[in-house]
């Protein structure tokens, strides 16, 4: 549960929770989950690198369309997010995407893509919903990490060959806002 009032209003609050008189806020938050494996969710954002934040390399498939990237990493930003890390990422690449904090969607944005003979950088941006998730495969031998909410020492490993896919989690994170 997140709330924006003081922890002294904490027993209110919990009170009216308790007798479901308080207004909440159905948050969307990004999950990336490992198939068949570990999952991580975020209210911002996920990110997928590189540890030392040096090139990351991976595949990524998104709505049809697959490219080997080289960059600084990706993000997956919820409507909550968008006000941070992804603002400053849109404002590099010239871009201007806003969704409210309760739309069922996120933003996947590629840090710096490199492009060369190997390598593109057209799948820079897009939507991630469920039914348009974000796939991608690693490609770097060691330190690939993915952390969310800029938490970088709860990560999984995310080295050479794997898979990942990001999209809005199911559960909801809960705003008391009155």
């Amino acid at each position: 549960m997140l709330t924006r009032h003081a922890i002294t209003a904490l027993p209110r609050l919990l009170a009216a929770l308790e007798r479901n008189a308080a207004m909440t806020e159905a948050r969307t938050m990004i999950e990336a989950a490992i198939p068949g494996g570990p999952s991580l969710r975020a209210l911002n954002e996920v990110f997928l690198g590189h540890r030392s934040h040096q090139s990351a390399r991976y595949l990524i498939r998104h709505d049809g369309q697959e490219e080997y990237q080289s960059s600084s990493g990706l993000i997956v930003a919820s409507g909550t997010g968008l006000t941070g890390w992804a603002r400053s990422i849109l404002a590099a690449i010239g871009e201007d995407r806003a969704f409210k904090p309760t739309d069922p969607q996120g933003l996947f944005l590629v840090r710096e893509a490199w492009p060369s003979r190997t390598t593109g950088s057209e799948l820079r941006a897009g939507p991630v919903d469920t039914a348009h998730p974000l796939e991608v495969t690693s490609r770097m031998n060691a330190g690939g990490v993915i952390f969310a909410d800029g938490i970088e020492q709860d990560f999984l490993p995310f080295d050479y060959g794997t898979p990942v896919r990001i999209a809005p989690a199911d559960a909801r994170l809960m705003l008391v806002t009155a």
